[in-house]
């Protein structure tokens, strides 16, 4: 089994109270490592309402029955409520989770407005959502953030130089192959991209033609190999950190008995030879089982030496 990174995408106020802490209890039990994200500022969860109107959006609400997983509270966040700011009611929670050693960094500042917006969005906005949740995370754990993993795998063309301008050291925005530098026409950033590699369970929960396979044998079955010798697996706080925790914990413990190395993105960065990395653009694609387009890593560019 190659090398698995865990990196827990906590998109909600209730994700960061309940889900995130679920989830930390159990990989600490299993002596499991793994990287936290967070959102850092208001939960407008609710606004997500807009993204009805894509393809396939309904259709993925249906299949993983996103009421059971958010809860009627967090989807009236930012609509009929109003939003709770993350980073002020939950600093408590999240300084906890990095107490008990796991890696911590961000994951958006407003995650609906990052996901609907970002891909058209001018550098200066860029600019100031970067900055926002970094300087949040800088407040709350007293170091700034090396991490950064993009809300709904969402970017635009400035986001990897302003992550290298902020002092980001790697992240996890896209989905792909293998880790790689992105390649921005004239150069390539130097913030690498270890991209998910996996399907999540969202994407995997009640899929037709998976013919009734369970998402835990499915991540088994597809998990062994990998060209890279290496997988990043993204997870939800609210959702294996909800119904599908007993789920995740069969995961788990099924990859640690195939003698997985389950890590976080830092330990897995530690790996890397940065300069021996692929130049790759990141481009819009599909990913089955999710709605709408992605960022996701591109063929790789061929760059001449010396």
């Amino acid at each position: 089994m190659p090398l698995i990174a865990l990196k827990v995408d906590v998109d909600t106020y209730r994700g960061t109270r309940e889900g995130a802490m679920r989830l930390a209890e159990l990989l600490t039990r299993l002596g499991v490592r793994a990287t936290f994200l967070f959102s850092l500022g208001p939960d407008h969860t609710g606004r997500a309402i807009r993204r009805a109107f894509r393809p396939g959006f309904m259709g993925k609400v249906k299949r993983t029955s996103v009421l059971e997983h958010y809860g009627l509270k967090t989807l009236l966040y930012g609509v009929l409520l109003p939003g709770p700011h993350i980073g002020r009611s939950c600093r408590a929670q999240m300084q906890e989770i990095a107490r008990g050693g796991f890696e911590v960094g961000v994951h958006t500042w407003d995650h609906s407005r990052w996901q609907d917006g970002v891909s058209r969005a001018s550098q200066a906005w860029t600019r100031r959502e970067l900055t926002q949740a970094r300087d949040e995370f800088t407040g709350i754990f007293g170091h700034a953030p090396l991490v950064h993993g993009a809300a709904g795998w969402q970017m635009n063309a400035y986001v990897p130089a302003l992550q290298q301008e902020l002092g980001f050291r790697y992240a996890s925005d896209t989905r792909g192959r293998e880790p790689f530098l992105p390649w921005l026409g004239e150069g390539s950033a130097r913030v690498p991209q270890l991209p998910t590699t996996l399907p999540t369970f969202d994407e995997l929960i009640g899929r037709e033609d998976l013919a009734g396979v369970d998402p835990v044998d499915h991540l088994l079955s597809i998990s062994s190999t990998c060209a890279s010798g290496a997988h990043v697996f993204t997870l939800h706080a609210e959702i294996e950190g909800g119904k599908y925790l007993r789920s995740f914990e069969r995961l788990l413990r099924e990859w640690q008995q195939r003698d997985a190395q389950l890590t976080d993105l830092a330990s897995y960065a530690a790996t890397l030879d940065v300069s021996q990395l692929p130049r790759c653009p990141i481009v819009a694609g599909t990913v089955a089982g999710r709605s709408g387009t992605l960022a996701t890593q591109a063929a790789a560019i061929d760059v001449p030496t010396g």
